[in-house]
């Protein structure tokens, strides 16, 4: 028992956060372990960090140890907690830019509560056996010898040099991919990957402070060479010329629901239908990171891709963009508006939509309601369209009108008297929800379709539906895996479950119907230009007309997938397309370089503010701007 007592208690703190941490690495975050040297890894990750974390305290007083214990343990279950929660609906963890997006918590509201479950008052049993061992004095706690704390530096240092060197090892140049936030977690564990996003975002934030447009004409190369259409689009040119175009972001819709059932019944009846007479791109992929539906918005408006560890409407709403909203005012005297009922301030969008060139924002201030008239995040999609359609008949047309729907949000909450559609039966309460918000938001599509016509509004616009990014996380994986009938969801079926639903109606245009189009939301842009009639040839934009005969023949994802026509390149593998096998790895290289290549330019072009240094009128950097 004596020398039990004389174990320091830093080494006994050490260990118990060290299991803590392991356990939810490998149990509650999702993370994929492929081989035995991963799992070795994650185990030596979680050590190694405890150690060097806690060892610190050798070199303090008896008094000042038991405070530096207590807080380091305190800290580092508040950093696990966080990043689990975050990691429950986004499968990613928390960067510094997403903590400075508190203002978007108040948002959440059941959102929060259904992240914790009853079992995480598991992950502080460690905490309450420090505090115990503290206040009993169960273990050691003294000055200790000069040569003692030597010996323990070195067995710290040790085993944290035994971590990178293993990282290394497992993924060679694993700090110069810090867009794959998993890898840096599962080979350097969470302290780790926060102290190199710290360092990293305070290295992005300061290259606009250097930046001098030097860099515009290679990235203006690049973007005439490999994006800019070298046919001419198939036969939409100008079709939208004169007409509204109506863009309907449809919040969380993933297309594994198009086309499908649930107890025998479609659920999605109107979207099913409506695509029958519009053009349907069956292989479209959101693209969002972290800023998710903001992400969605931000490469719609630019063609540009959202930032690595950030939501580009917070961190950069004060840059120069040639978006969407501006080309159209400027070539077509075109108004736009966004309609949203939830808070102007939510993912900054009162102050980012002003920088875009919108002209008006209608956010919740604008709808009146009561409670009962809420769903999950408020408004609920039937009378947010009903009022809007208000709002719409009093807009000066032709005008380009955007709207964001909520009632199909997480954690998908619908009260039993709106259901018209029963749950799912699986593990996850949040899949088995998903239906029936899924059929609601169909049902008030199909109502403002109907309202449209009813004001005749419907014969001059263009409309265009697009899901703005997953509702369904991997961490869901079992009970996805359970309703799709396959016995495991693998990394190359995650990616082809990011597809989102993207429709463009044309009323009375009869040349409709499903494509294969290998595409993507950074192809919006230059399709509704083109549809406009803008040529815009200046333009600096990563995406294709959908229509376009020629393409880049991939769609690049922010955290490092690709797809490609024939191969997809996900969790460090390469899969053949078509069937899922695995393949050699050089069958992927040449999408995945490229990709990462234009994920580099476009972060050098928002990092920098680069857009402020181009005239897009002479396709050149501005000449004030070379002197």
């Amino acid at each position: 028992m004596n020398r039990i007592k004389r174990i320091p208690l830093f080494i006994i703190a050490a260990i118990l956060v060290a299991i803590k941490t392991y356990v939810v690495y490998r149990f509650y975050f999702d993370l994929s372990i492929e081989s035995l040297f991963q799992e070795i890894i994650l185990l030596v990750n979680a050590f190694a960090i405890s150690m060097f974390l806690f060892f610190i305290a050798v070199w303090l007083k008896p008094k000042s140890q038991k405070r530096y214990i207590l807080t380091t343990a305190i800290v580092l279950s508040i950093i696990i907690m966080a990043n689990l929660m975050y990691y429950r609906n986004f499968t990613d963890f928390v960067t510094v830019p997403t903590l400075f997006q508190v203002n978007n918590a108040g948002d959440l509201g059941t959102s929060v509560a259904s992240l914790v479950y009853f079992s995480d008052i598991l992950l502080f049993l460690d905490l309450a056996l420090i505090m115990t061992f503290i206040k009993l004095n169960t273990f050691s706690i003294e000055q200790f010898s000069s040569q003692f704390r030597k010996r323990i530096v070195a067995i710290s240092m040790t085993a944290v040099i035994v971590n990178l060197v293993l990282a290394e090892i497992e993924r060679p140049m694993l700090f110069q991919r810090g867009f794959d936030r998993e890898y840096l977690v599962k080979n350097v564990g969470l302290p780790v990957f926060h102290a190199y996003d710290l360092v990293m975002t305070t290295s992005t934030q300061s290259k606009r402070l250097f930046a001098d447009g030097s860099g515009m004409d290679e990235i203006d190369d690049y973007v005439s060479q490999n994006v800019r259409e070298i046919e001419n689009p198939i036969d939409l040119t100008g079709v939208a010329e004169d007409k509204n175009v109506i863009y309907i972001a449809v919040e969380s819709m993933q297309s594994f629901l198009i086309d499908e059932t649930l107890h025998g019944e479609e659920v999605l009846p109107f979207l099913n239908e409506f695509k029958e007479d519009s053009y349907y791109f069956e292989n479209f992929y959101h693209q969002t990171g972290l800023g998710k539906t903001s992400d969605h918005e931000f490469v719609l408006d630019n063609s540009l891709y959202p930032l690595p560890n950030s939501a580009a409407f917070f961190t950069h709403a004060q840059n120069e963009y040639n978006s969407l909203p501006k080309i159209i005012q400027e070539e077509l005297g075109y108004d736009s508006y966004t309609f949203h009922a939830n808070n102007g301030s939510f993912w900054n969008r009162n102050v980012m939509y002003e920088t875009l060139g919108y002209n008006e924002f209608f956010d919740v201030e604008s709808y009146e309601f009561e409670e009962s008239d809420e769903i999950g995040w408020g408004l609920n999609d039937k009378k947010f369209f009903d009022q809007s359609i208000d709002i719409m008949k009093e807009l000066d047309e032709p005008y380009y009108a955007k709207f964001i729907t909520l009632t199909h949000h997480f954690p998908f909450e619908m009260p039993e008297e709106d259901a018209t559609i029963d749950q799912f039966d699986s593990s996850s309460v949040t899949l088995n929800q998903y239906f029936q918000t899924a059929r609601y938001t169909d049902e008030a599509l199909e109502q403002f379709i109907n309202q449209l016509k009813e004001e005749g509004i419907y014969e001059d616009s263009i409309i265009v539906m697009m899901g703005d990014h997953y509702g369904i996380s991997s961490y869901h994986n079992e009970a996805m895996a359970n309703y799709l009938g396959e016995d495991e969801i693998t990394p190359y079926d995650e990616v082809k479950l990011q597809r989102v639903p993207m429709i463009i109606h044309i009323p009375g245009h009869e040349d409709t119907g499903t494509l294969s189009t290998l595409s993507g939301q950074i192809d919006y842009k230059p399709t509704v230009l083109n549809m406009l009639g803008i040529e815009n040839e200046n333009d600096i934009v990563f995406g294709n007309d959908l229509f376009s005969q020629e393409r880049k023949d991939f769609i690049a994802f922010r955290d490092g997938r690709v797809v490609g026509e024939d191969y997809i390149y996900a969790s460090g593998n390469c899969y053949e397309d078509e069937t899922g096998e695995l393949v050699e790895e050089a069958n992927c290289d040449r999408i995945r370089e490229q990709a990462e290549q234009e994920l580099n330019y476009s972060d050098e072009i928002i990092y920098g503010d680069l857009f402020r240094f181009y005239d897009f009128e002479q396709g050149e950097i501005a000449e004030e701007n070379n002197e």
